[in-house]
């Protein structure tokens, strides 16, 4: 099925309803029966994983799987960031009226996005995350981790057809993000859901979203010290991330079309 049809049967489809079956099939014990089918399909790299496909009870398990020790090394150098997540880069630069272009015709509007008020530009990139990569998502930068917050909203898909069919998708879909504060000014991460299991879990907190619970934004006090590339969040099918940072602190060494992976350099500090 092509995917601008799928967009469109979505847009009649209750989404959400859809994804929290979806997440109850993964979850359940016969859902183990579609892991080699899954893994074949998607082109899932189980060189990588921490343990043989044997392992994981369910198929959920194996899409959250965690990945072997060093097989993401961290680059240590003092003025970068790095990736998030193992990704295909979608947009790399800056805003332009408060909104980046993530498709043809296609805006990403910052404060939506956020969910409260954006002064100025900002430096934003968009990571996409295919059902083949690895799924959890780790710190781009030491800091303090000083306010986190989630949003409810639907489950659109986030594959490129979907983004260019429906205008400021991400700030329409669930979404949970941790703002840290570094040593060049604050540095968001935000974890948008999409179709499918919708579920994002946050390491710091107990949150699971897409399970009928309210907006909430806390502030801990005091700040969490985080380091770079320590556990962030995991997405349970989906996603994207989306960095967001203050305008020329970071400049961007990715582009669209870009594979960065978990630990590499995607932005060093503008001197």
């Amino acid at each position: 099925m092509k995917d601008g049809l799928i967009v469109s049967l979505l847009s009649i489809f209750p989404r959400k309803r859809g994804a929290w079956f979806m997440g109850v099939v993964a979850r359940a014990g016969l859902s183990r029966l579609l892991q080699r089918w899954f893994v074949r399909t998607y082109g899932l790299d189980m060189s990588e994983a921490e343990h043989p496909i044997e392992h994981y009870p369910t198929l959920e398990a194996l899409f959250t799987r965690k990945l072997r020790a060093g097989v993401r090394p961290i680059d240590t150098s003092a003025d970068v960031i790095v990736s998030p997540a193992d990704a295909a880069v979608a947009f790399a630069g800056r805003s332009v009226g408060g909104a980046v272009e993530v498709a043809p015709g296609r805006r990403l509007v910052l404060a939506d996005l956020l969910g409260e008020p954006v002064d100025g530009e900002h430096d934003v990139a968009v990571l996409y995350l295919s059902p083949k990569d690895y799924h959890r998502v780790h710190q781009p930068r030491e800091g303090r981790l000083d306010r986190w917050r989630y949003l409810p909203g639907t489950l659109w898909p986030v594959f490129p057809a979907a983004v260019r069919k429906i205008d400021n998708l991400f700030a329409k879909n669930e979404r949970a993000w941790v703002r840290v504060v570094t040593d060049r000014g604050p540095l968001w991460s935000v974890m948008v859901g999409a179709y499918g299991v919708g579920r994002i879990t946050l390491d710091h907190t107990d949150l699971v979203t897409n399970t009928g619970g309210p907006a909430q934004v806390v502030a801990p006090d005091p700040a969490i010290p985080v380091t770079r590339g320590a556990p962030l969040g995991t997405f349970h099918l989906g996603s994207t991330v989306v960095l967001v940072a203050p305008p020329g602190r970071w400049a961007w060494t990715i582009r669209a079309g870009d594979l960065p992976r978990v630990g590499r350099p995607i932005a060093r500090a503008v001197s």
